[in-house]
């Protein structure tokens, strides 16, 4: 007799079964992690242009922020939202759909004739975003086979290279060519919309009963906590995402900024520098997930962020070839947590997977989004320089990681 029955519930349609029967369904993460790729890359070239709207619409540092605070508060905001709504009431195809709006505002993003304008694009590309991250790492828990991190892992990897990718066309090709050549690259929201379309289809098929898929008890199977405890690892887990992405912040959207004021870079030079960090992060993203299955998330989690701080606290004072070299750990190490961290929240309230990923998503881009608009209001009033300064103390708030309840034994290596 199988759980479901000994459980006295319904078995899974036989596509569900299947789809747990055969393990990791490696095509749906890959075209995942490639829809992901496609995802990201449109929302870093957005940052890497940064310098281009600066001078062509005579910004200020906090305008560059608010730019960077609309596209993640659109997205932060909606997520958590349209998580929920899909725990309840699954949409396979919402997957193409929001791509649609990535697409849209890659285009008004081309024309734009305003500052104005130019947030509206940012809006509609947070918008797809807020569709596209909950409702991918549903699907891609489903094709995990009970991999849970490695999945996630495979899902991240593709939003980092995607996030790599970005500041490396812009520097080759839109910064050669002008604003007008980012209408080209609606072609890869376009690229996107059909893959997803497919993995669409996938899910429609696989995706399991509702009643199943929701557990009674909101805790961990594996080591069950009180209400109390849940609250507390969430605000722990709060106050790590804080950390990580308000530095992030200050690197993703001021480090070109920051090369170019104190090393007199050129801005295609300067780009190729965020690409190298950007690089490091990719590869840190794929370490999490299967680290985290393999020794214990919360281990991941406290090594990955309090484990950058002499590295952070070494970058304001190096010279140009030791702030690139920093910058590769950097990135390395503090990319590891955030698959970690999602897998994590998701195995202490199990069942609701869209709302938690879309919360964990949401408060990463909602973080980040307002870090940029802070950071730049700071440097305005002081020094880009002194940004770096300050943001090298922010991974110490790592240390509340020790107070993360453990969820798991080690797992041996498949």
């Amino acid at each position: 007799m199988d759980a479901a029955a000994s459980e006295g519930r319904r078995p899974p349609p036989t596509g569900a079964k299947t789809a747990a029967a055969q393990g990791v369904v490696f095509a749906i993460l890959l075209g995942l992690s490639f829809s992901h790729l496609l995802n990201d890359t449109v929302s870093s070239l957005v940052l890497a242009l940064y310098p281009i709207f600066k001078r062509d619409f005579h910004l200020a540092f906090a305008e560059v922020g608010l730019i960077t605070l609309t596209f993640q508060a659109t997205a932060s905001l909606l997520q958590p939202l349209i998580g929920r709504y899909t725990d309840h009431r699954p949409k396979p195809y919402s997957l193409p759909l929001g791509m649609s709006f990535t697409l849209v505002g890659l285009l008004l993003l081309s024309i734009a004739s305003s500052f104005t304008v130019l947030l509206a694009a940012a809006a509609l590309i947070g918008v797809g975003s807020a569709v596209f991250h909950p409702e991918s790492s549903r699907v891609a828990r489903l094709a995990s086979g009970g991999r849970h991190g490695l999945a996630q892992s495979l899902f991240q990897v593709g939003g980092s290279i995607g996030s790599a990718i970005g500041p490396l066309v812009a520097a080759l090709i839109i910064l050669r060519s002008g604003r007008s050549s980012i209408a080209w690259f609606a072609l890869v929201p376009l690229l996107a919309i059909i893959v997803l379309t497919r993995i669409s289809g996938w899910y429609k098929r696989h995706a399991p009963p509702l009643r199943a898929a929701s557990p009674a008890r909101p805790m961990s199977a594996l080591a069950p906590l009180s209400s109390r405890q849940v609250a507390f690892a969430l605000a722990v887990l709060l106050a790590l995402i804080f950390s990580k992405y308000f530095y992030l912040a200050s690197l993703n959207s001021y480090y070109t900024f920051y090369l170019i004021d104190k090393f007199h870079l050129s801005v295609a030079t300067a780009q190729l520098h965020l690409f190298i960090f950007l690089a490091a992060v990719a590869c840190g993203t794929v370490i999490g997930g299967p680290l985290g299955d393999r020794y214990g998330r919360k281990y991941v989690i406290w090594g990955s962020i309090l484990g950058v701080c002499p590295f952070t606290l070494a970058l304001p004072y190096a010279n140009l070839f030791w702030t690139g070299v920093l910058t590769v750990p950097i990135g390395l190490i503090l990319s590891s947590a955030f698959s970690a961290i999602v897998v994590y929240a998701t195995e202490l309230i199990p069942g609701k997977v869209g709302m938690i990923a879309g919360l964990f998503f949401g408060l990463a881009f909602g973080i980040a989004g307002i870090g940029a608009a802070v950071l730049g209001a700071v440097a305005d009033l002081t020094s880009i320089t002194f940004v770096y300064r300050l943001c090298a103390f922010l991974p110490l708030i790592g240390m509340v990681a020790a107070f993360l309840p453990n969820l798991e034994r080690a797992v041996p290596a498949r």
